[in-house]
Order: C-alpha cells, then sequence, then structure tokens
C-alpha cells in the first residue's frame, strides 16, 4: 500500500535519493495540446495502464500530473499537462499556467494533435507558442483509427511547415496502434542518467489526489452535459483502517443548490452510482478495500480558495 503523500505504484522518495545505475536513461516528456486532443489517453497507453482521468469532455484534466513509464534503460517522465486554451476564469487561467509550466526543463516537447479534429485556432496558436522553443519537438496526431488518412498527411504537411517538428508520429491512444513505435522513439531521445524513480512506480499523483480525481472522472462520465464545469472534488479524510482496507471522505464542491440537485439524482440515485462506479476504481488502483463516503456541498465561490487550488495541484494565478 503506498502511502497518501506518495507517488503511485511504488514507495515514493521522501529524500530526494535516485537509483543510481551505468547505463540508465531518464528524461522529462512535456506532452501538451489542445483541449480533447488524447493527451491523457496518451500517457495512459504509453505507462501501460490508467495513471490520469479521461472523459469526452475537453478540460477534463485540470493540474500537472505526470505518468512514468519504463522502455529498456529508459525511464520517461510523461507530463500530462491541461490543455492550453484562451482561459477566462481564474480556474482556467491556472490551468493553462500549468500547462505551460509543464514544459519548463523538459528534454522533449509532444505536441498531441486530434487528428480526426483537424487544425483550429487552438491548435495553431500552441504550436505558435512552441516553434521558437529549443528543445526538441514531436508532433503526434492522435485518433488515427477515426481519422480521414488524407487528410492527416495534410495537417502534418501543414503543421510541419508552421513549426520544424523533429518526428512526426500517426498513432491512436485507444487502440494502441503506433504507441509502441512512439514510446520506442521517446525513450532514444532520453538523455542518460539515472532513474528518478523505482521501476514500479507509474504516478507521482498521491493516493489522496488520485482518489479525488477518479470520483470527478465519474461525474464528467454520468452527468455528461448537465456537469457544470464548476464543480470540484475534495479529499477531506484518507485513513488506513487496520485490516488494510482505505477510508475516504470526499466532498463534491458545486456552485448552486440546482447542480446539488443533479449530482445528488432522484433519491440520492446518482451520488450512490457516482460512488459505486469510483469506489470500484479506486479498489483496482489501490489494490485493497475502498470505503467511499460522498457528499456534496454549494459553494459558490470554490473558485477563490487558494487551499483547494492546492489540493487539487493547481497554483494560485492573479
Amino acid at each position: 500500500m503506498v502511502n497518501p503523500a506518495q507517488g503511485r505504484g511504488g514507495n515514493g522518495f521522501s529524500n530526494g535519493a535516485i537509483l543510481d545505475i551505468e547505463g540508465q536513461k531518464c528524461g522529462l516528456v512535456a506532452v501538451v495540446g489542445a483541449p480533447n486532443a488524447g493527451k491523457s489517453t496518451l500517457v495512459n497507453a504509453l505507462v501501460g495502464q490508467k495513471v490520469a482521468i479521461v472523459s469526452p469532455k475537453a478540460q477534463t484534466t485540470r493540474a500537472r500530473l505526470m505518468g512514468i513509464a519504463i522502455e529498456g534503460d529508459a525511464q520517461l517522465l510523461l507530463v500530462d499537462t491541461p490543455g492550453i486554451f484562451d482561459p477566462a476564469r481564474r480556474l482556467d487561467r491556472a490551468m493553462v499556467a500549468a500547462a505551460w509550466e509543464g514544459t519548463s526543463g523538459a528534454d522533449l516537447i509532444a505536441l498531441v494533435v486530434d487528428g480526426k479534429g483537424g487544425i483550429g485556432p487552438k491548435v495553431r496558436a500552441v504550436v505558435e507558442s512552441l516553434k521558437d522553443r529549443r528543445e526538441k519537438k514531436l508532433l503526434i496526431l492522435n485518433k488515427v483509427d477515426i481519422a480521414d488518412k488524407p487528410r492527416l498527411l495534410g495537417h502534418a504537411a501543414t503543421l510541419n511547415d508552421l513549426a520544424a517538428f523533429d518526428e512526426t508520429f500517426f498513432v491512436s491512444a485507444t487502440t494502441g496502434d503506433g504507441v509502441a513505435e512512439l514510446k520506442a522513439a521517446l525513450a532514444a531521445q532520453m538523455p542518460e542518467g539515472p532513474w528518478h524513480f523505482p521501476a514500479d512506480q507509474v504516478s507521482d499523483a498521491t493516493d489522496r489526489m488520485l482518489a479525488a480525481e477518479i470520483t470527478r472522472e465519474q461525474l464528467y462520465h454520468l452527468l455528461h452535459a448537465e456537469l457544470p464545469y464548476a464543480t470540484a472534488v475534495e479529499t477531506e479524510r484518507y485513513t488506513e483502517r487496520d485490516d488494510g482496507s482505505v477510508e475516504i471522505y470526499q466532498q463534491i464542491l458545486v456552485g448552486r443548490t440546482t447542480q446539488r440537485a443533479i449530482v445528488l439524482g432522484k433519491g440520492g440515485s446518482m451520488i450512490r452510482e457516482i460512488g459505486a462506479r469510483a469506489r470500484a476504481q479506486l479498489k483496482i488502483l489501490l489494490g485493497v478495500e475502498v470505503h467511499l463516503y460522498l457528499h456534496v456541498k454549494v459553494r459558490p465561490d470554490w473558485e477563490e480558495d487558494r487551499s483547494l487550488y492546492r489540493e487539487i495541484g493547481l497554483d494560485w494565478v492573479d
């Protein structure tokens, strides 16, 4: 069992220690793109298991999250960033700031583009911001399983005209097409150096943060268009019981009373279903029995709560 203050999948380092083994390679890959390009699904596919939540809704990812993948002697530190878009609210600005901060110190920047959706203003804006960066840049056209093949080649040519990408890849993060080749190429680009995490650690997310993200994922899946973006999940208490199981108390924050009613559902049916699905996911990911307790709280100003930003892994942005 992983300490809730440590990263997923292994014994997190509290003292900053790293493994020093000759012949290893390790590097930081910033995975960026416009909203809904499939960045989180791709990070999960490269890691080989779920480390980031996904949904059909844009702007699902809110904070920087690192997935850790192994390919041969290389450890890939994959920074899954929020989608880059024109921010309006404070939360939006914090998300976009987190995305760009995720590229800081990267050995390689991987731009993920929705191959089916094409090249719109949001994609062009991201490419414009990347074109003068000195880091190596890869272009990854995703969703090739559902995209028109001739258009894909046209997108690749257009994007390479806009910015000089070192390599271009065509993948489907959902089906796995091209993912192995991409992973091998990423590993080949990593600099020599010791691994920063144990071989069995797959994410830097704490169990506490993971629990909140899994519940938020179920909100997105079950409520679809009814779910307002002004919704957050806060893990109030995370306790390991003597029998090895985990007890988690969370509150779902909404802005209005009408939104609370939507999350609760008729006779509490919706929140029970959200809890059941989140509990099942957490049991798989944590490897123990999970006792999950949810309640919904109306807090109109939750987006102005600095402490909550820290809880969900975002910096406060004025």
